[in-house]
């Protein structure tokens, strides 16, 4: 018995359909000064705390809620985010967030936005995956599908525009 060469289209798997984002909401964070936790020759890492915010948006509104706060490790120019903090849906309902990602900008970026300036998503990479958790019915959906942020500092806040993937 001989085994025939595999050709290119018994490999190639079937195609998968385009993801589609819908801007679901935007969260505007309130942030406190950043403590810095420690440093190393690599990496430096510091927390800042999240001090309240709002959340609007077509899919969900509601408030941040004081409290928790953003872990971030830097390497080589590049932050590795980790947040975790509470929002409140305008009918009660309290939804936890993990939201994890990456943070880079260039100097003269990062000069800007030390001063206050706000500055433009497209200026630099600040990119979040949003997981949140909830057993209200009204509010699952956020529970079980995928979504993106796409983040900027504005005005002393950190405001993420949250889409779903579809």
């Amino acid at each position: 018995m001989t085994n025939a060469p595999t050709t290119a289209a018994e490999t190639t798997p079937p195609a998968l359909p385009d993801p589609v984002l819908e801007f679901a909401f935007e969260i505007r964070a309130g942030i406190d000064p950043f403590v810095r936790i420690g440093r190393s020759a690599d990496e430096e890492l510091t927390f800042t705390p999240v001090s309240g915010g709002t959340v609007a948006g077509p899919l969900l509104s509601g408030v941040v809620l004081a409290g928790g706060g953003d872990w971030a490790v830097e390497r080589s120019g590049t932050a590795q985010l980790e947040a975790r903090y509470l929002i409140r849906a305008d009918d009660g309902t309290v939804i936890d967030i993990l939201n994890r990602g990456y943070y880079r900008a260039s100097e003269e970026v990062m000069a800007r936005v030390q001063a206050g300036e706000n500055v433009s998503e497209s200026e630099y990479y600040f990119r979040t995956a949003p997981v949140f958790q909830t057993d209200a019915p009204a509010h699952r959906w956020l529970a079980e599908h995928q979504f993106v942020g796409l983040a900027r500092d504005e005005d002393g806040q950190v405001c993420i525009r949250i889409f779903v993937v579809r």
